[in-house]
């Protein structure tokens, strides 16, 4: 059996190296270069990529000629990052325990380092060297789950949103897109990468649905519940948003994300070797940052 954190360090190290060889070039637009690297190399748990890899690894493939679908997935949540920091959007000042890019570089310029690493991740993804309907496919995954149906879908309910008192179903599409479309598009893309069957293509998504719903949950108690100097960006700046701690209580929030972890851990319990996946998934649940 792999060793989890052997395996996490390896991924993460690989991803950290593909990335810091991105947007190095002598250009006049290199100002835009080093807001893109700014954020892009600002450390972050890395999870999205991991489950691209993993997700290839366990359903039978290699899971290095993944690494760039892993990076392109990073670029799209980087830029998500960015320009949900800005004023407005949530008018934050710090992520990942430092300044938010526009309090660094501008505004302007940090719109444009959003714009340049969403479209660079089509570009990586676009040129990964596999086979073409893998490549295609992926690149269609991951537009989908970007997009307006789904990231950008979720970001525009949550700001459309922000001031209403929302039902349950409301509150679960808002994750459902905001959260979880990165996650479910993570974790398919590594079963398309391993040209895995209709079974592991299921369990991938119904593994991503939980894990992304009690990632959710668990990012809500934490803005109510979590130290600050830990999860390096400010707390208690959803108190005005219908959150699932608003919605269920605290106490309530916690089973959830217990029953929401065993889902996903039982989803994959039909893989070869889901073990790193199931204490991932343990991890993310009580997670502090």
């Amino acid at each position: 059996m792999t060793d989890y954190q052997e395996q996490l360090d390896c991924y993460r190290s690989e991803v950290e190296r593909f990335l810091d060889g991105c947007f190095t070039q002598e250009l006049p637009q290199k100002q835009l270069f080093e807001a893109m690297r700014y954020s892009l190399l600002a450390g972050g748990k890395r999870i999205r990529p991991i489950l691209v890899m993993e997700f290839c690894r366990v359903c039978g493939g290699d899971w290095k000629q993944a690494l760039p679908f892993a990076a392109a997935i990073e670029m799209i949540h980087t830029y998500s990052l960015i320009h949900d920091d800005l004023p407005c959007m949530d008018n934050d000042d710090y992520r990942r325990g430092r300044l938010t890019n526009h309090k660094v570089f501008g505004e302007a310029l940090a719109v444009l380092a959003g714009d340049g690493l969403l479209t660079a991740a089509f570009e990586t993804a676009a040129s990964c060297p596999c086979d073409a309907d893998i490549r295609a496919e992926n690149v269609r995954i991951l537009a989908e789950q970007a997009g307006e149906l789904g990231m950008v879908g979720g970001q525009t309910l949550d700001l459309t949103w922000e001031q209403k008192d929302l039902s349950e179903e409301q509150i679960r599409t808002v994750q459902r897109l905001k959260t979880g479309a990165l996650i479910r598009a993570s974790c398919r893309m590594g079963v398309v990468c391993a040209r895995g069957d209709a079974s592991q293509v299921s369990a991938a998504e119904r593994y991503a649905d939980a894990l992304g719903l009690a990632f959710q949950l668990r990012d809500d108690l934490l803005d109510v519940q979590g130290d600050a100097s830990k999860l390096g960006k400010a707390v208690h700046m959803d108190e005005k948003k219908s959150t699932f701690v608003r919605l269920y209580g605290v106490d309530a929030c916690i089973r959830q994300i217990r029953e929401q972890t065993q889902l996903a851990i039982d989803a994959v319990s039909c893989l070869r070797e889901p073990q790193i996946l199931i204490r991932l998934a343990d991890e993310l649940a009580v997670r502090e940052s």
